[in-house]
Formats: structure tokens, C-alpha cells, sequence
């Protein structure tokens, strides 16, 4: 069943396709190799480990790496032969790097193990098919790697209404899916089918570009009169993205950040689907794929069906690689390979192309030039992506702007660099800032794990200090009642008992407060640390509270101290002692309250912490109340400065945490709504503020004008930093003189307010600097860009030395003239 009801997407280009290079001939069995080198990281998530020994001999399709977890997959022997090697082996990346592999020296006879075909699979639960295609180690053959297995695990919360196969390869050169559908059409529906039966999909939508004549015939024969639905459609690049080719066969999008699965869709490579047929009816695992062959530089450019792990050197040997010919050796397309520095490397299952290129066939780039903002590489970005303000942002290294932006629904595609006239390579810049970022966010959990750490380390801390005080008060009261029965044991006079019990209990209280005071600027000390290490809102409050409570202990252990002398102890101090050790408690215990309130999700052991921290912390309140009525009425003074000072300090608080989520500038829900209660609270608390200071009595008032000289100080300073942003983002002109003049008017201001304040003004001087020379500038970024370009082409081991001797000559004759116009 065909249809042509299909939807175009935004952008895209038409590249040279070169195809015909290697789709003219069938594909062909690549004979056996003596070495095979089978990496252990195949796939996207975390690499496989050994289950052989050196020296084991192994068959054909035998497990070698079992999956070291839920995203991972296994990893099986190409070939029957002895384990020669584990360790590290040439890896398949730009880097040159190595990794962890199996060598297997092959014994020649290519012998299978013991196969357990699937053929009635549909009596199989899903759960047990789904395990067949894990243990059969697929991931997806279209590029990415994903295991295929985890891929299929949908959450319980998605239904797939959509099964997707993609058979586009848009990539020019490539052509392995073009022949693996014209040559095993009846695998890949018989493949498509065991999906069906596996997700029970709505509907089955099979797409491929209109270039595939030969392919869209065979696949539409095998379907036959199969429900499922044909969509043929015209070729632009990057049609074969996942989301890209949703959009043209449905016309839905995923949303940014989402995934297929959030809109029900499961996209399928054409490759992927018959490693499944093999897997389920043959009992085979992925231990071979077709790989294209192409290139200039060979001879013979095919399709090869090649056992995983064969270097990739024997490949092009056998396509017939001409290396006096070779410019570049490509793993995947021209558009979104890279470039392997050796040959000495293996086919992995993600190999889908080898393109070994000439120096005319695929030149070097042009020297990268400043961007012109012409936008065409907006008007192709297939993900409706504003390019040329990535780049800038990544240059800056501004991530909260390039995630604002949305950097990560970037493909890679590098249809924006293709059509920058600039040449700027800006697929490169953003791979690099995706790499920063996720780089930057592990580092962030990291820091968040330890700040948890830390204070649950605190909570155990408290509550062993707290076991601690309720034994220490156990034998203080033991020892009191010995005390006093001792006491009327003697005999002893009734008035001077009293007066010995009172002495002891005030020196047991100053012991008390020593403590609690010791250990509130214990705690104050260690959160100071952790806030200089990770700065957070969360720490400040922390902090702040920490001091106030540090504060109060203080206080109360001074004027402890400065009542122990006394001999004729009354009531009052220590109802007022009881006071001040009540507040402490209360405003400990609120402390604690708010930051487990504060975690958005809490498990039974947070949840049953909270409400017996709430409890407490309504006994405790309710021990206040009692000990402030029972305290006598200090003097208004002191309790008009306690709340103005309280209420200072909380309002600073909440004018910290909002300028910092002012600063942001951009905010997501959360983030507004945790601003505007934070607005609300600041209002709240000046008027608590405005009020506790009407009600004070009034302090000795300072000299008028220093507290206007002191005004003047901070409006200079906040205009000073004005200019300073705004000349670094690169304001225009009459921004900056607006800027510039209100500057002056502060200066102006200051001398005023320092004349007033009988100070000596400071002599203003102001240094105008030297005008920009337009031309000595252009001469330092010709020499700029000439050392930029002379460095790339050192660094590039197969640049023409020719290439290199005028680069340098450039940048010498750049440097001549940039000193003779300096010395002039």
C-alpha cells in the first residue's frame, strides 16, 4: 500500500549525491579475515565486559561480552577461532583513541554454535521475544547506536500508535540501505513484522526518498497486501533524521527536548529491522553488517556484507584502495562523518560507510571567516534552529543562552556549515559547547550529591549531640537528687540549701550555653566552607541562619557569664535565660523544617523526619510562648532593636535571592513563580521593617551628610557599572552618552555631598583614551587570522608543504607591515 499524502520540512539542501559509485553492483561477501578486533563499546550507554579468557577458544556467534546494564548491549565472536588479546585496541574515533576490544585470531573453518531459531515467535510472551533481541546484541544500524532492546522498552505511561521504518539515507555516497532493501526485502518485512507483534503498533509507515527506484520496487512487492503503508517522498537532506522524517510522514513534530515516544512513534533503520529477523527466525546475532565502499580512491567502490571487528584496512584492500590517490579516509557520509587518522581501526556495527576520498574529490575548506550575518544557514537548519546566534553564544561560552536556544535539538547535520560563505564550522563549535555543558551539568550533580551529603551528615550530628545532652542532663539530674538528699541527710539549714542548688544549676547552665555556643559556630564554620566551594541560594539561607543561631547562643552564654559573680541570683535571669534558650531551639528546629519543605521530591525516611521536626517544632513554639510570659518585660529598647535587626536581616535575604533570579535572562515557570513569591515576601518584609523601625526608639542619628556622602559613594559605584556592561555588550552610541552622563551627574553629586560632610574632595581625573587607529586594527587581525591559518595547517600531517610555506609567508608579510605602520 503506497500513499503520497506527505508533509516537507523546514530548511534542508541538495548536495551532490554520488551514489552511483557504489550502487551498480550487488553486494559482496567479504572473504575471511585472520584477525578480527571486536571493541567492547559498540553502542550508545556503557561498554560490554569479557566473559572469555586469553586463550579460549570461542564459535561462531558465542557470547564473549555480556551487557553491563539496562542501556548496554552484548557483544558476540565474528567467527569461530582463540581469544589472542583483551585490552586496548585502535578505536573508530577522530581522536585516534583506543579502547577496550576482544581479539580473535581466526582458525578458518567459521564454525557456528549451536542456532535456536524463533519461527513460531508470536506463541512467545512479548517480555521473552523482547529478551531474545537483547541477548542477540542489535543497536541500531542507522548511525546512532542505540540499543535496540531498550529502544523498544517503552514507559508504561507511552502507547507507540506509529511504527516508523526509515529507509531514506539521505547522506550522499552512502548506498548500504539502498541495496540491503532491493536484495533482502522479504527479511526486512519479515523483520518489520516481529516488531508489529512486539509493540502492536496502530499503523506501520515505511518511508524512502524518491531516488530508490529499484528499492521502493521490491520493498512494495514484499509487503503485498500487508496493512502496511508505502510513503514515497522527494530527496532533500536531512530527510533520514529521526524527528525530520516524523514531520514528512505525519506531519507531527516532536516537541523540543522529546523524544518520538512522547507523540507515540518508534522509528526503525531498515538494517535494524532485518539484524531482528536474523536474531528471532535464524537464532543469529549481529555479528555482521553491509558497510559501504566508495570513494574516488578505489577501484572497485561496492557494498560489502563484513563480519564485525575486520580492519578496515583489508576492506579497502579488497575494494581495491589506490593510496598514492587517498586525500581523506571518512566513517560515515561527507556531511556528518569523520575523518579516521588510521586504517588500523575495525568495522563496528555503526559503521554504515567508508569513503576514501581524493584531494579534488573532497578539498579542504576554504580559511574561516568573520560571520556576515547573512542567515542563510537559519533559512536550511532542519530543526528551525537560529545558527549564527549559537555560534556566537558558543564563542562566548553563554550555555544557560545556548540551552535557551535550544543547542541540544541540533542534529549535527552540517547543512549550516555547507552553506556558510563564511565557511565558518559551525557543527564543530557545537558539538564543543554540548560537550562543555554536559561536562559542566555532571560536575553540578556531583557538587549537589556532596551538598546533601553534607547535611545529612549535619542531621546525624545533631541528633547524636542531641542523645548526647539528654544523657548528660539524666546525670545532672541523678547527681542533684544524690546532691540533696545527701544534704538533708547532714542536716544541713534549710536556707542554704537553696542558695547551693541555685549555684549549681547556674553553673550547669553556663556549661549548657558553652556548648550549644561551641557547636553553633562549629556548624556556622563548616557551612561557611561548603558555600565558598558551591555558591547556592539554598547555602546563603543556610548560612544566614546559622548565624543568627550562632548569634542568639552567644548572647545567651555572655549574659550567663555575666550573672554567674552575682550571689543573690533572682528569677528573673533565668526566665530569661529560659527565654533566649527557647528561641534557639524554635529557630533551629525552623531551620530544619524549611530545608526538607524545600526538596521538590522527599522519600518515607524525609517525610517521616518532617513531621517529627514539625512536632518539636510545636513544642517548642509552645515552650517560647510559656517562658517569654513568664519572663519579665525587658526594656522596650532591646526588644525594638532585636526585631529590627531580625527584620533586616530577613529582608536581605530575600533581596539576595531575588537579584539573583533578576540576573537570569531567561526564566522557565518555576523559576517566574519562585520569583514572584519571592517579590511578595520582600514587600512583606520591608513593611515589617518600616514598622519595627517607627516603633524603635530613635538611635543616635548620624550626620546628615554622611549618610548623604554614603549615598552618593553607591550611586557613583552602581552608575560606574552600568557604563562598564554596556561598553562590553557593545551598546550603541547614545546608549553609552546617556550612560556617560549620568555618570557625571553622580561624580558631580559625590563632590557635593563630600563638601557638605566638611570632607576634602577628592581630585577629579579623568584620562580620555587614545582614539582607535582603524587601520592598525585591520592589520592585527590580518596577522590573527594568518597565524590561525598557518597553526591548522602545521598541525594538518598531510598539508602541502606548499600550502604551508605561503601561509607562512603571509603571516610574515602581515607582521612587516603591522610594525611598519607601528613605528610610523
Amino acid at each position: 500500500m503506497t500513499s503520497l499524502n506527505v508533509w516537507d520540512i523546514h530548511g534542508g539542501i541538495h548536495p551532490p549525491e554520488r551514489k552511483e559509485l557504489s550502487n551498480r553492483a550487488p553486494i559482496q561477501r567479504m572473504p575471511l579475515p585472520a584477525r578480527l578486533i571486536v571493541p567492547l563499546a559498540q553502542h550508545l550507554g556503557a561498554p560490554a565486559e569479557p566473559c572469555v579468557t586469553l586463550g579460549e577458544q570461542v564459535l561462531k556467534g558465542q557470547l564473549i561480552a555480556e551487557a553491563s546494564g539496562f542501556v548496554s548491549a552484548p557483544v558476540h565472536a565474528p567467527t569461530s577461532g582463540t581469544v589472542s588479546f583483551i585490552g586496548p585496541q585502535p578505536y573508530p574515533h577522530v581522536s585516534g583513541m583506543t579502547a577496550t576490544a576482544i581479539v580473535i585470531d581466526s582458525d578458518g573453518r567459521d564454525q557456528w554454535i549451536e542456532l535456536q531459531p524463533h519461527t513460531d515467535y508470536r506463541q512467545l510472551p512479548p517480555a521473552e521475544l523482547l529478551d531474545i533481541i537483547r541477548q542477540a546484541g542489535i543497536n541500531g544500524l542507522g548511525g546512532a547506536g542505540f540499543p535496540t532492546a531498550v529502544k523498544l522498552t517503552a514507559p508504561p505511561t507511552q502507547t507507540i500508535r506509529t511504527l516508523i521504518i526509515n529507509g531514506t539515507e539521505c547522506e550522499p555516497y552512502i548506498t548500504a540501505d539502498d541495496l540491503l532493501m532491493r536484495e533482502k526485502a522479504a527479511e526486512l518485512v519479515a523483520g518489520i513484522e516481529i516488531l508489529e507483534y512486539l509493540i502492536q503498533p496502530q499503523q506501520v509507515l515505511i518511508g524512502i526518498e524518491d531516488n530508490k527506484l529499484e528499492a521502493i520496487a521490491a520493498v512494495r512487492a514484499a509487503i503485498g497486501e500487508r496493512p502496511y503503508v508505502l510513503k514515497v517522498f522527494p530527496t532533500k537532506y536531512p530527510s533520514g533524521g529521526e524527528k525530520q522524517l516524523i514531520q514528512i510522514l505525519t506531519g507531527e513534530e516532536v516537541p523540543s527536548g522529546g523524544l518520538p515516544a512522547d507523540i507515540g512513534m518508534l522509528c526503525q533503520n531498515v538494517g535494524t529491522c532485518v539484524a531482528v529477523h536474523d536474531a528471532v527466525l535464524l537464532g543469529k546475532p549481529l555479528i555482521s553488517r553491509i558497510t559501504t565502499l566508495t570513494g574516488e580512491a578505489l577501484a572497485r567502490p561496492m557494498n560489502v556484507e563484513a563480519l564485525i571487528g575486520t580492519p578496515v584496512a583489508e576492506l579497502l584492500a579488497f575494494a581495491g584502495l589506490d593510496s598514492g590517490k587517498l586525500n581523506r579516509l571518512i566513517m560515515g557520509g561527507p556531511m556528518m562523518g569523520f575523518t579516521l587518522p588510521s586504517m588500523d581501526v575495525p568495522l563496528i556495527k555503526t559503521t554504515n560507510c567508508l569513503l576514501a576520498s581524493t584531494l579534488a574529490e573532497l578539498p579542504p575548506p576554504p580559511p574561516a571567516l568573520p560571520c556576515i550575518r547573512c542567515g542563510e544557514c537559519a533559512e536550511v537548519c532542519p530543526a528551525s534552529l537560529l545558527p549564527q546566534q549559537l555560534h556566537f553564544f558558543a564563542l562566548g561560552q553563554e550555555h544557560e543562552q545556548l540551552k535557551a536556544y535550544n543547542l541540544f535539538d541540533c542534529i549535527e547535520c552540517g547543512a549550516c556549515a555547507y552553506v556558510c560563505p563564511s565557511s565558518i564550522p559551525l557543527v564543530q563549535y557545537y558539538r564543543a559547547a554540548k560537550g562543555e555543558i554536559r561536562a559542566l551539568e555532571q560536575k553540578q550533580q556531583k557538587a549537589e550529591h556532596s551538598r546533601q551529603r553534607f547535611e545529612w551528615r549535619q542531621e546525624r550530628l545533631r541528633r547524636a549531640e542531641e542523645q548526647k545532652e539528654a544523657d548528660r542532663k539524666a546525670r545532672a539530674e541523678r547527681a542533684a537528687r544524690a546532691k540533696q538528699a545527701q544534704a538533708q541527710t547532714a542536716g544541713q539549714d534549710d536556707t542554704v540549701a537553696p542558695v547551693q542548688a541555685q549555684k549549681a544549676g547556674l553553673s550547669e547552665e553556663q556549661k549548657k550555653l558553652k556548648i550549644e555556643a561551641s557547636m553553633a559556630q562549629v556548624a556556622l564554620k563548616k557551612a561557611e566552607k561548603q558555600l565558598a566551594a558551591h555558591a547556592t541560594p539554598e547555602l546563603e539561607a543556610q548560612v544566614a541562619e546559622l548565624r543568627i543561631a550562632a548569634s542568639h547562643a552567644q548572647q545567651a552564654l555572655d549574659a550567663a557569664n555575666a550573672a554567674a559573680p552575682s550571689a543573690e541570683a533572682t528569677s528573673a535571669p533565668i526566665n530569661d535565660e529560659a527565654a533566649k534558650k527557647a528561641k534557639i531551639e524554635a529557630a533551629m528546629l525552623r531551620a530544619q523544617v524549611r530545608k526538607l519543605e524545600k526538596l521538590e521530591t522527599r522519600d518515607d525516611e524525609q517525610e517521616a523526619e518532617l513531621t517529627r521536626l514539625q512536632a518539636q517544632l510545636t513544642k517548642a513554639e509552645q515552650a517560647l510562648a510559656e517562658a517569654q510570659q513568664n519572663a519579665p518585660v525587658a526594656s522596650a529598647k532591646s526588644a525594638d532593636d532585636e526585631a529590627v535587626k531580625k527584620a533586616k536581616i530577613e529582608a536581605a535575604m530575600l533581596r539576595a535571592q531575588l537579584r539573583k533570579l533578576e540576573k537570569l535572562e531567561s526564566r522557565d515557570e518555576q523559576q517566574q513563580a519562585e520569583l514572584t513569591r519571592l517579590q511578595a515576601q520582600l514587600a512583606d518584609a520591608e513593611q515589617t521593617l518600616a514598622s519595627a523601625q517607627q516603633s524603635a526608639p530613635a538611635a543616635p542619628s548620624k550626620p546628615a551628610g554622611d549618610e548623604a556622602l554614603k549615598k552618593a559613594k553607591i550611586e557613583l559605584a552602581m552608575k560606574r557599572a552600568e557604563l562598564k556592561k554596556a561598553e562590553k555588550a557593545g551598546a550603541d552610541e547614545a546608549e553609552l552618552s546617556k550612560l556617560r552622563d549620568g555618570l557625571a551627574s553622580a561624580e558631580q553629586a559625590l563632590h557635593a555631598a563630600e563638601e557638605k560632610s566638611a570632607k576634602p574632595a577628592p581630585e577629579l581625573v579623568r584620562t580620555d583614551k587614545r582614539p582607535i587607529d582603524e587601520q592598525a586594527r585591520a592589520l592585527k587581525t590580518e596577522v590573527a587570522f594568518a597565524r590561525a591559518d598557518l597553526r591548522k595547517l602545521e598541525r594538518d600531517a598531510d598539508s602541502d608543504a606548499a600550502l604551508v610555506e605561503a601561509a607562512r609567508q603571509r603571516l610574515n608579510e602581515a607582521e612587516r607591515k603591522l610594525q611598519e605602520h607601528t613605528d610610523s
